[in-house]
Formats: structure tokens, sequence, C-alpha cells
């Protein structure tokens, strides 16, 4: 920030200072146009540093009431305006003059003002403002009625756009819906969001709401039953199972148990009908003599008969022994 931002009109006044002292000061004067809005209490305080270095500049008592104003600091806000404009002679803050009255209670002396001269000598911007503090002072003084009677004007008839015609038609919608005249609010928040081309009110939200209409924030939700609600549900899953885990482990070995016994049962059964049954000694001692018998008739018939030392006659043996242990 080098204090090159300020508007010319404002630097002219401070050349009046030596250079640094009005490069400070016009530093200063730029934070608090930039945080006005956005931060006023930050805004304030910059004002505050502006009104020590140069009190004795219009411009910077100027700043210093709009920083108190939009504070909520009406008492201090008007003082500063007062000086400003005791110092340069103009109505120009005669509006926000009226308003800090309203702001610090006492609305019929921000009617009465609306009533002076110096009211006469605003630019069109400034009646505009003026009719608007009016019918604000006239709705703190219950007179909803006479509200919507003061904003009724040419600059709200007219179809040109301004800015300040967008407040100017909103302000009205307000006053009629403040009557129950709810068609013509809703008429009038239309056309001052046709007008509000810089979104400075939420007539849009006004105009919803008149329509019925509810927006709900559906990532929030959805983020909530995230972070929420399936946590919940795990930990009274947990707990349950902690409860319930005793009960769970004996029925688990119960049931381990009895696959065991039946594993046992299984391979009883298994091992018996595979188990050979036994052959008794006799018929064993009686089928090898048998054949070694038909062995020795074999050798001594030397023919054809089969016998222990042919080929038939071990294909014969071998046969006998596979069968004998097929049948073990």
């Amino acid at each position: 920030m080098t204090g090159d931002e300020i508007d010319k009109s404002v630097r002219q006044e401070l050349m009046s200072l030596p250079k640094t002292l009005a490069e400070d000061v016009a530093k200063n004067l730029v934070m608090v146009a930039k945080l006005l809005d956005e931060d006023p209490e930050q805004a304030y305080a910059y004002s505050r540093i502006a009104l020590r270095l140069a009190s004795r500049v219009a411009a910077v008592r100027e700043a210093a009431g709009f920083a108190s104003y939009a504070t909520g600091k009406y008492a201090e806000a008007l003082a500063e305006f007062r000086t400003a404009r005791r110092m340069t002679g103009s109505a120009e803050l005669w509006p926000v003059m009226a308003d800090c009255e309203r702001g610090m209670g006492r609305p019929e002396r921000a009617l009465a003002m609306a009533g002076e001269p110096e009211v006469q000598k605003l630019d069109r911007a400034g009646q505009v403002e003026m009719r608007l503090v009016a019918a604000g002072a006239r709705r703190d003084m219950g007179q909803a009625d006479a509200a919507v009677v003061t904003l009724q004007s040419s600059e709200l008839a007219s179809s040109a756009v301004h800015p300040w015609t967008a407040r100017l038609r909103y302000t009205y919608a307000d006053a009629l819906l403040a009557v129950d005249r709810a068609d013509e609010a809703r008429e009038w928040f239309a056309k001052a969001l046709e007008a509000d081309q810089g979104g400075t009110t939420d007539a849009s939200d006004r105009l919803a709401e008149l329509d019925g209409v509810e927006f709900v924030d559906v990532l929030e939700g959805e983020d909530a039953e995230v972070a929420g609600e399936p946590a919940e549900r795990d930990r009274e899953s947990y707990d349950a199972a902690e409860q319930d885990a005793p009960e769970r482990d004996d029925a688990e070995r119960d049931a381990v148990a009895d696959v065991d016994d039946d594993a046992d049962d299984v391979s009883g059964e298994r091992v018996g009908d595979l188990a050979p049954e036994p052959v008794p000694a006799e018929e064993t001692e009686a089928a090898e003599a048998a054949d070694t018998e038909s062995a020795y008739r074999g050798t001594d018939a030397g023919g054809d008969s089969p016998g222990a030392g042919s080929a038939e006659a071990r294909g014969a043996d071998e046969e006998a022994v596979e069968r004998r242990s097929d049948d073990v």
C-alpha cells in the first residue's frame, strides 16, 4: 500500500501536510476504504491513526465518521460528520447525519432533518438517500403506512436504473410487506432484483421466502451423515459386540468340539471300512500247500502243463499273489 491509491480530491487536501506525513495519512485512509465493508473494526482502527496524525483535514474527519458509523458508534460518527461539514460547508453528509440520529434512538430528529433546507442542496442521489432515511424514521416511530407514502416518488416510478435504484425499490417492497401488501411487495422485490446488478440487496432471498421456497444445504447434510451417523452406528455395533463376546466365544468352542467329534466318528467309520478282514491261518496254509503241490505236479509232467519253471506257471503264480493282495 503506497497511498497513491487514494482519491485525487483527498490527495489535494493532504497537500497541506508535510510530504512524509501526508504519505502516512494517505496509507491509513486507503486501508479504511478497503476494510470498511470487510472488517469495520479494523477500518476503525486505521481511521483513529489517521485522525491522530491529521485531525485538521476534513477528509480524515469524514473517514473517521464513516468508520465509526460502520461499527455502530453513532454518537462518535455524528460528531465527526458535523466537524467535517463545518470544515467544508457541504451538505453532502446530511442524510448520513440524520441516520446517525436514528441510530441513537431519535427518529423524530431524523425526520425533522428531512424537512430542512439542506435537503434541497443535495444532488439526486443525496435526496433519494434522505428519503430512505425519512422512511426508516417513520417505521421507527410505528408509522408503517406513512413510510410507504414517503417512498413514493418520481425516482421510484422511473424505469431507469441508477446506483440507488435497487435500494429504493427494495426498501419500498419491505415497507409494503410491513403493511400486509404481500403481492405488491413481491412485485417490487422482483423489480429490485432486476436493478441489483452489484448484489447489494438480498432481494432474491426475499422473493424465495414469499414464494415458500426453502433452501437446504445438501452437502452439509451429507457431511453430517457421513461424519456423524455411521460413526455412531459403529460405536453402537461395537458395544453390542463386546457385550455378546463371552456368549459368542462359548458358542464357537461348542461348535468346534462338535466338529471334532464328528470328524472322529467319520474317521473311525472310514478306517473300519478300509481295514481288511482277517484271513484264518488254516485257509492260508491250505492255499500255500495247494499251490506248492500244483507246482510240483507241473514239474513232474514235463509237458505242456504249466509248472513252476515255465513262463505260464510264473504268470499264474503272480496272478494268485495279486489276488491275495487285493483280498488283503
